[in-house]
């Protein structure tokens, strides 16, 4: 069973990405959750060497769960492109590099994506909950849509300016971030978080 969470509660917020804290800050205020991230507490980063987005999100949360004493929650996130097989996927992080160079991981993408007619791509989203006793329950979510090239927008981070989600003109990176909030794979892991685990 799932344990609940309690309006006022702090919850660790397993990142040292400042664009997922500030995603996750819009997310938790209005529901009264207050969240201090794992660079705030200077816990380290974890080596995330699961095969997939559900295994890297429950390390995360483990670690950082143990390491603070508090309940933490985790992302794990990528982006992913039919064309090439998925990829990068798990890896989208590590295709940025060390210097988190999206610009170039972008390009990346771009030029082995070359001509391909296939411009399917999707948005996924892994979020884990975990507690100091090591009891952990994870959420999927995830948004499909399209490449875009060239990327558009300034808004998001990561690959936001060149997803265009379905049924969308604008990309995440020119979304206004409540209208990507609204739709994100994010948010739609989330909302499971709330509905299971918010008392």
């Amino acid at each position: 069973m799932v344990r609940t969470l309690c309006r006022g509660q702090q919850l660790v917020l397993a990142t040292h990405n400042p664009g997922k804290l500030q995603e996750f800050e819009a997310l938790l205020g209005p529901v009264g959750i207050d969240l201090v991230s794992a660079a705030a507490l200077g816990l380290h980063e974890p080596e995330e060497d699961a095969a997939d987005f559900a295994g890297n999100a429950r390390i995360k949360a483990v670690a950082a769960a143990t390491a603070s004493g508090l309940v933490a929650l985790s992302d794990d996130s990528g982006f992913c492109v039919a064309g090439l097989g998925g990829a990068p996927g798990v890896h989208s992080a590590r295709w940025a590099g060390e210097s988190k160079d999206f610009a170039a991981a972008m390009e990346r993408v771009h030029q082995r994506l070359g001509d391909s007619a296939d411009r399917r791509a999707w948005f996924v989203a892994a979020l884990c909950l975990a507690w100091p006793d090591g009891r952990t329950a994870t959420f999927l979510g995830r948004i499909d849509g399209a490449v875009a090239w060239p990327p558009r927008g300034g808004n998001g981070f990561g690959y936001d300016p060149m997803f265009q989600p379905g049924g969308a003109q604008a990309t995440f990176g020119e979304m206004d971030p409540d209208a990507k909030h609204a739709v994100s794979h994010r948010a739609r892991a989330f909302v499971q978080v709330l509905a299971c685990c918010l008392g």
